[in-house]
């Protein structure tokens, strides 16, 4: 979704007949998860809609065409995000758990991706003792394009119209904000690394697929995806 158009102008948006949940529905469907979060939008669509104001949600509408912060195909529907724990008590379970969290985050089922490296990270030398990979929780940079096994494209944030930049996707890994094919090969990367990933239905889309983004059920997902940066 990197180039949708705005749905309303200001009068319609100023009206009645553009309502609460009609709002509340475009920017769960536009809005990138991080942006949901930051605005309180995630969650159901009528729990979402019960608690917000029209006001908040016309601010909310503009915002979101002037940061860009448009949702990606890679990430879950806005039903299923979850409000993450503060970083005072992220760290303090981590602190107090990190024995028995280690032990539980051991998987306990196959793999549902492959990764072709295909160009390695830290600019193709050897690894050094400072190159590190994602930790769930850091805030990674991901260039991607996604396909069908078919070829057929269905999202990329490389592409745009004219001379304008393109802007990486922004979100922290290992939270649940990404299909979990992506969560995992992108814990296995360092900066710089570029990989071709093929994510089997169970950890991309699943029986539900994506209509709006052209991904059918049970699909296998292809991406190419470059680690820009993390933090």
């Amino acid at each position: 979704m990197s180039n949708i158009e705005p749905k309303w102008t200001e009068e319609e948006l100023g009206s009645d007949g553009i309502s609460k949940k009609d709002l509340v529905a475009y920017l769960q469907e536009s809005g990138s998860n991080d942006f949901l979060l930051a605005h309180k939008l995630n969650g159901k669509l009528a729990s979402v809609v019960k608690t917000a104001k029209k006001p908040a949600l016309v601010t909310a509408y503009k915002e979101l065409f002037e940061t860009k912060q448009f949702r990606s195909s890679t990430e879950v529907p806005a039903s299923e995000v979850k409000k993450e724990k503060t970083q005072v008590a992220a760290a303090a379970a981590a602190g107090d758990n990190e024995a028995k969290a280690a032990k539980k985050e051991q998987p306990t089922d196959e793999a549902k991706y492959t990764k072709k490296v295909t160009k390695k990270g830290s600019g193709d030398r050897k690894p050094q003792k400072g190159d590190r990979k994602p930790q769930k929780g850091d805030r990674v940079s991901v260039f991607y394009t996604g396909r069908l096994q078919d070829g057929t494209e269905f999202d990329s944030n490389i592409k745009t119209k004219g001379r304008k930049a393109p802007t990486p996707l922004v979100f922290k890994v290992g939270t649940g904000r990404v299909i979990r094919g992506w969560d995992e090969a992108l814990l296995t990367m360092v900066k710089g690394e570029k990989a071709t990933l093929e994510i089997q239905p169970e950890w991309a889309y699943g029986q539900r697929g994506v209509e709006a983004s052209g991904i059918p059920a049970n699909a296998t997902l292809i991406f190419d995806v470059e680690l820009v940066d993390l933090e």
